[in-house]
């Protein structure tokens, strides 16, 4: 990058710790501090949304799995997309609660100190690994455009411990000082920062294809040039054979996100509770996740023009996840790499300052407070919270530098909120849900999801020789004869070139003389010459078939991995089937009676399906993923309805108070709606006519016209933005 594009950066870093700065004079206590004194609009609700559900990972995400597998690597972000309508309903909840944290509402409804203490740990630990993924990601992307190494005091260090750092202290210093106000009015900023980073690149890109004469000779427009040069399976929305989300795995994560997203920290701010009414709440918290939707389309396509320019690139084969930063670098000039840097900077730092703010609330209210100082005054608490967000943004910074795996860190995520989901669910519509049974919930999973996968095997050494427990997917190799695309041809060339000047070195002589006469030529822009196994072969998009061999690794069923015990024994090909007249399946197993070891965790959910008989080694491993979801999301609703049922209930004034409030609708004026909670208080009976079973424990309401209205909307919207992916897809086919 040029002076211009650091120039870029640090103007921006600057102008976001001035609105910090700024901010501060708003802040005189903890809800102006943890919630912004409950005073935002639709606007900044939007975009608060917006920004909090967006990091620098999406773009990053979407770009790598795309330049991979082509339009179905959208889902990796797109996955949201069905929660989307629900938020509807649920940005009343956050707003009807009247709580700081999430932290306080599970002390209310359970009246437990304790719970609200482990769900702020919980809290916090959560938006470590989170906002890990987004620093992971911004550094990703930045190696491309800045270098790999940065020189510092006369040395080389790696980018992203110098970086990741750099921007977590500005995050901490504009979020310490203003609070949520600050973080709202910076995520405004950022919110169209990423708007303009989320289309920025696509028509650059698109004219860049049109004007490229190797790749155009024909003069036709960009999105004709990507379907000339890419595969068709490439603008397949959902299938690809290089997706890594299935179809079975994409419904099952659409489900754990659903129950796992309300209880998410940040919800409680972002989700509803700052805004001044439901109704801003509703409509910030599903328009800003909207907006992200459809930025997902623009790195879509972004993601599809740097893979028809930059086919051939061995920097982005070899690691997909430089694709976004490899693209700004090649397509924007100077200035406008700094800018979109900046962009991407502010994917994170609108992401991470809402977490920092509302990680601190959960430490002070739910552990500062009730646990070390039970008489500080607001002046205490406000100091405390800015202190202790340091912790969420260390602990983040921490995880990215040992982890530095966004897939990795995005999969942790989609299971880690089931813990505290079951009782906030049950808790929300069920009387009879217990703080007994809560806490048993909650035991259960942490005991299932993570105490005894890690150190069961460890107790019980045997288990991992155990032979029953050794079962595993079948070892698949697949042999094709593909039609060779144009981006492909561009790829063998390339790789063919590598290996040429590979093969060329300490050559001298006649032999050098000789090799030359294997170089890889370009004959046209359809047509190269390589070496083969019989000499110079020519290969022709659309016409060659090429040898592809697709493995698929068999999958250990109960262990994170098994390997033989006996390291020298190879799985034997014990089955072969032509699929049709250009593929071939070779089944391969271990010799009979091979003994295995098991590694890593114990699957212990997939264990829960042995006493049904299901086969599940005949399962695909997405299928497995899948599979292995379902307990993780039914199993805490089941143990917390059970012991519900035979647990002592909560006590009767406890519960009419929570219930009677959260049927209250709140009002943006602090005044009337105290008076209103009083009232409700003083009556708890007092909205009793509009139970859905009347009568009963079940605290369903029956929903009001706003509800339906905006429900059926919200789902008519995902389809839309379905339908224009789909019509994205056929711009550029002939005919």
């Amino acid at each position: 990058m040029d002076t211009i594009d650091y120039l870029v950066i640090a103007v921006y870093f600057v102008g976001m710790a001035g609105i910090g700065i700024w901010a501060m004079s708003r802040v005189k206590g903890q809800e102006d501090f943890f919630m912004g004194g409950r005073s935002f609009g639709k606007l900044l609700q939007t975009f608060a949304a917006f920004g909090a559900g967006t990091g620098s990972s999406d773009p990053i995400n979407t770009g790598r799995s795309t330049f991979i597998g082509g339009m179905s690597g959208m889902w990796s972000v797109m996955f949201w997309l069905f929660v989307t309508p629900f938020y509807w309903i649920t940005g009343v909840w956050y707003r009807r609660m009247r709580h700081l944290t999430l932290g306080d509402w599970y002390v209310e409804r359970y009246e437990s100190r304790g719970l609200g203490a482990a769900y702020s740990v919980f809290g916090v630990m959560f938006f470590m690994i989170y906002g890990s993924m987004f620093f992971s990601a911004l550094a990703k992307t930045a190696e491309p455009m800045i270098g790999d190494t940065v020189a510092l005091f006369g040395k080389h260090v790696e980018l992203q411990y110098v970086l990741i750092p750099v921007v977590a202290v500005v995050v901490v210093v504009y979020g310490m000082a203003g609070g949520l106000a600050a973080a709202y009015f910076t995520d405004l900023i950022q919110g169209l920062c990423i708007i303009g980073l989320s289309v920025m690149l696509v028509p650059i890109g698109l004219n860049r294809l049109a004007e490229n004469t190797d790749l155009n000779p024909e003069g036709n427009s960009g999105f004709q040039v990507m379907h000339d040069q890419l595969p068709e399976s490439f603008f397949d929305v959902i299938s690809s054979s290089a997706a890594e989300f299935s179809l079975y795995y994409l419904i099952a994560i659409v489900l754990a996100n659903l129950t796992g997203i309300v209880v998410q920290p940040h919800f409680i701010a972002t989700g509803g509770g700052s805004a001044k009414s439901e109704f801003d709440a509703r409509v910030g918290l599903v328009i800003g996740n909207f907006l992200k939707r459809f930025c997902t389309v623009g790195w879509v396509l972004t993601a599809l023009i740097a893979a028809t320019l930059y086919a051939d690139v061995p920097e982005l084969i070899n690691d997909p996840d430089r694709t976004w930063g490899y693209a700004s670098m090649q397509l924007l000039g100077p200035g406008f790499r700094g800018l979109m840097l900046a962009c991407l900077v502010a994917a994170l730092m609108s992401s991470v300052d809402a977490y920092m703010i509302v990680g601190a609330g959960l430490i002070v209210r739910n552990l500062y407070v009730p646990f070390v100082n039970p008489h500080a005054d607001e002046r205490q608490c406000l100091w405390a919270g800015r202190l202790t967000g340091v912790i969420v943004v260390a602990g983040s910074v921490i995880f990215s530098l040992k982890l530095y795996d966004m897939l990795g860190q995005l999969k942790l995520t989609f299971w880690f909120p089931l813990v505290f989901a079951a009782p906030f669910w049950v808790g929300m519509y069920w009387r009879r849900a217990t703080s007994r049974a809560a806490w048993i919930t909650v035991t259960y999973c942490l005991l299932f999801f993570f105490i005894v996968p890690y150190f069961g095997p460890m107790v019980f050494s045997g288990l991992r020789d155990h032979q029953d427990l050794m079962t595993r997917t079948p070892h698949v190799r697949t042999i094709s004869q593909e039609l060779v695309s144009k981006s492909m041809l561009r790829q063998m060339l390339s790789a063919a070139e590598a290996q040429w000047k590979k093969d060329k070195e300490g050559l001298t002589g006649e032999a050098v003389t000789a090799h030359e006469e294997s170089k890889p030529l370009q004959i046209s822009a359809d047509r190269i010459l390589v070496p083969g196994d019989n000499g110079m072969q020519e290969l022709q998009a659309e016409v060659t078939r090429t040898t592809t061999e697709k493995i698929t690794k068999s999958t250990s069923i109960y262990w994170d991995k098994i390997v033989p015990s006996n390291p020298t024994i190879q799985p034997q090909v014990v089955k072969t089937e032509d699929l049709d007249e250009f593929t071939r399946r070779e089944i391969l197993k271990y010799p009979a009676g091979t003994d295995f070891r098991g590694q890593g965790n114990l699957k212990l959910n997939l264990l829960l399906y042995r006493p049904f008989g299901l086969d599940l080694g005949s399962l695909s491993s997405s299928t497995l993923s899948a599979l292995e979801l379902v307990p993780k999301i039914v199993m805490p609703f089941l143990v917390m309805v059970m012991f519900s049922l035979i647990t002592p209930r909560n006590s009767r004034e406890g519960l009419d108070r929570y219930y009677v409030k959260m049927k209250t609708p709140a009002n943006s004026n602090p005044e009337l709606d105290r008076a209103e909670i009083q009232k409700s208080y003083a009556e708890p009976s007092r909205f009793d006519h509009r139970k859905l079973f009347p009568g009963t424990d079940l605290e369903f309401q029956r929903p009001r016209i706003v509800d339906a209205v905006g429900f059926i909307i919200s789902f008519i919207v995902c389809f839309g933005i379905i339908g224009i992916v789909l019509l994205v897809a056929q711009i550029g086919t002939q005919g």
